[in-house]
């Protein structure tokens, strides 16, 4: 659309990687010999498409045309793209309107009522970025509090890649997912928003202190992350299973995340001790999933999944 500029370079890494994901055999086609590479070739993109291989190539370099809606749309079917990273296709190529508001970091009262309303259940509201704005009680003894904690500190993605406390909270073998989980969101987001400086400033910072998190990126995953399953190693009750819904406020581009017992568990259960328990010291050794330099009744700062 007009006013909006394609970012060639940005779409160019995201079709070769969308392409390297992506096997013959998924897509109707022969394995043929071997490969050099794994994923599809070029050629094989552009017949799916319908358009010429030189066009193709022309993206890929980053020096094609500008592409038309109904030549992203032919693409996305071919690389088999998912609707979100179809809305991440369209934002790379200029499909989409300009940029909205900067998202505030002030809360409608409308939202912070919500939150009071909900005593039962681990609710708390963040921004486009994953920054944690404001926790319910529930979710404060759960995940504890780092509303509190200035600029970076209080953002999901940071402290999963820079503060190991972080993730001790959170199976060891679920790290691995909830890393990618986390860089997709965030790549989605700042597509959202390409002249946003905290999301400009935030990526420099995290490709500055984590390898893991430069690697990731690099891979060029993109998924809004909506509703997931997560367990949470408290060091007071225990572990405790928990269903994450997303709830979207656009006008804001905030997000609020329930965390509810799934059916058949003892979660409901667990939360109710939590009610009562809350952040209180305990005189008791440290117990299981305690992030290390914390008590048992007093969980340090937790990086809860933004969805």
């Amino acid at each position: 659309m007009a006013g909006m500029t394609i970012n060639r370079r940005e779409l160019a890494d995201f079709l070769r990687q969308s392409r390297g994901r992506l096997g013959p055999q998924e897509v109707g086609l022969p394995a043929g010999a071997r490969r050099r590479t794994p994923g599809l070739r070029r050629e094989e993109v552009a017949q799916l498409a319908g358009m010429s291989v030189d066009y193709y190539v022309r993206l890929e370099q980053a020096r094609g045309p500008h592409p038309s809606p109904q030549l992203l749309g032919a693409l996305a079917r071919a690389l088999r793209l998912t609707a979100d990273e179809l809305d991440h296709l369209h934002l790379l190529a200029g499909q989409r309107p300009p940029e909205g508001r900067p998202s505030p970091d002030h809360v409608a009262p409308a939202l912070l009522h919500l939150l009071d309303q909900l005593t039962t259940t681990p609710a708390q509201i963040l921004n486009h970025l994953g920054d944690v704005l404001v926790q319910n009680a529930l979710a404060q003894a759960l995940l504890g509090d780092v509303c509190t904690v200035s600029e970076h500190g209080r953002n999901v993605a940071w402290r999963w890649f820079t503060d190991a406390d972080a993730r001790s909270a959170y199976p060891p073998e679920e790290h691995a997912r909830l890393s990618r989980l986390h860089v997709a969101d965030l790549r989605a987001a700042m597509a959202r928003r390409p002249g946003d400086a905290a999301a400009a400033r935030l990526l420099r910072r995290l490709l500055d202190a984590s390898e893991e998190f430069t690697r990731l990126w690099a891979e060029h995953e993109v998924a809004v992350r909506r509703h997931s399953r997560m367990r949470v190693l408290h060091p007071a009750i225990g572990p405790i299973d928990l269903d994450c819904q997303v709830l979207l406020a656009p006008e804001g581009d905030q997000r609020i995340v329930l965390l509810t017992p799934p059916p058949g568990t003892d979660t409901a259960d667990r939360l109710a001790l939590l009610r009562v328990v809350g952040v209180q010291d305990f005189a008791a050794s440290p117990g299981p999933g305690t992030p290390p330099g914390a008590s048992a009744g007093s969980p340090g700062p937790r990086t809860a999944p933004s969805g």
